[in-house]
Parts: structure tokens; C-alpha cells; sequence
């Protein structure tokens, strides 16, 4: 049964590859547009997941290494040229869903609610890391498979340095609102605040949030006070 669905789901990856869009995946290159004075360009997160050494090795087999596709705007990250399906409990199907890199202590599957209802899923929101009721999802690789909870809907966060903290005033772990310009401009509510000396400044949103305010990837933010 498992290899007839690594087969099926192998070949619709394949097909799918051909008319992939490229994304963010957590973060562009960083040449979307200028940054403005005060403001916190925007990142749009498509789908996408980190594994872990054990399971890329089931996925892809052996002794396998994450290729590197492109550097994502995160130092030290970046999308790789492997690729899975997501596949959930009523099997339906996502693919391609790109890997990105390096490799982390545990696998976590990033996804947005649309593709959570397409899978038949309903994972948590959750800050990166934190798998606390994750939903379970099986992947699916050329060479195997492997089915564990560890899918989540990322919490809208910013990725600051220690500089960037003292600047906009905040420290690590704060949530904070932020306003966004667009089609349809809001402030978002309860945005996390990260702050690490190797984080480039950078808001990250899923492609569900950017997609209801009418976001590329590139625009501009602003912290506009604490979340309420």
C-alpha cells in the first residue's frame, strides 16, 4: 500500500514541479523593494516544511543532503531543490511542497488554513518549534514515507536583531500590533517579536493573511503599539 502511494503521489509531484510558482518560502532574496525608514518589510510564507536528519534520510534515502535552490532572506537559510507531497487523513493531496534548509532537531510541516482544509486537517497556530497538538500528516518522498504530528499554522511573527529591538523598542517574546497598508489595510493583532543577533529584519506572514490585505512579498509594515 505505502509504495503505491509513493508512486501515485511521486508522480503527481513530478507534474505539478512543471507549474510550481516560485514563493517566499518563508522569505525572498531580499531585492523585493526598498526598505522604508521606520517600516519592516514583509515576507509571504508559502507552505513548506524543515525535517529532520532521520526523516529526510526515509524520504529520500541514505546518506541524502539538502540541496540548495536559492538563499532565503533569513541568514543561513535557504529553499532546496527536494520536494514532498503532504498527504492527509481523507488523502487528499498537496504537491510540491518545497523543503528548506539546513535541517533542524525535529521535522514541523508550516502550513496556511486553506491548504489545512484541502487536507482535511485543523493544526494549531503555533510560534516555530512549538509542535504542542500538532495535527498529524504523513509526507510522502521519491523513497518513502513517514506519518507524525507535526503540522502547524505559524503565528504571524518579525524576526529582528538586537539593534532593530532597541529601536522599535521591544524585546523578544512581545507581542505587538502591526499595521498593514493594502487593498484592504488592517492591524493585525498579537504578532510575535523574535530577536536574535543573526535575524534580519523581516515580518513573516502566511500566504492566507497576505492574501485577505492584498500583500506581496517586499511591502512594508509598521509597528503601531503593544497587541491588545
Amino acid at each position: 500500500m505505502e509504495a503505491k502511494l509513493i508512486e501515485l503521489v511521486t508522480k503527481q509531484v513530478l507534474a505539478a514541479m512543471s507549474e510550481e510558482k516560485s514563493g517566499c518560502c518563508g522569505a525572498c532574496n531580499g531585492n523585493c523593494s526598498n526598505h522604508e525608514p521606520g517600516g519592516i518589510r514583509i515576507g509571504v510564507s508559502v507552505r513548506h516544511l524543515h525535517l529532520c536528519p532521520e526523516d529526510l534520510a526515509i524520504l529520500f534515502g541514505p546518506d541524502q543532503k539538502l540541496e540548495m535552490d536559492r538563499d532565503l532572506f533569513q541568514e543561513g537559510e535557504f529553499a532546496s531543490k527536494q520536494v514532498v507531497a503532504l498527504v492527509g487523513p481523507k488523502l487528499r493531496s498537496i504537491a510540491p511542497v518545497r523543503v528548506l534548509g539546513p535541517l533542524r532537531k525535529q521535522t514541523q510541516v508550516e502550513i496556511s488554513r486553506t491548504d489545512a482544509i484541502t487536507l482535511g486537517l485543523n493544526p494549531p497556530v503555533r510560534p516555530s518549534g512549538n509542535l504542542d497538538g500538532a495535527s498529524a500528516i504523513t509526507i510522502v518522498g521519491p523513497r518513502g514515507s513517514v506519518t507524525k504530528p507535526v503540522a502547524i499554522r505559524a503565528n504571524r511573527h518579525i524576526h529582528m536583531n538586537p539593534e532593530d529591538a532597541q529601536k522599535f523598542g521591544v524585546s523578544d517574546g512581545q507581542l505587538v500590533s502591526v499595521e498593514i497598508s493594502g487593498d484592504r489595510p488592517l492591524i493585525f493583532q498579537e504578532v510575535q517579536v523574535r530577536v536574535a543577533p543573526n535575524f534580519r529584519l523581516e515580518m513573516h506572514l502566511d500566504t492566507d493573511d497576505a492574501n485577505a490585505v492584498g500583500i506581496t512579498c517586499g511591502m512594508q509594515a509598521k509597528i503601531v503599539g503593544e497587541a491588545k
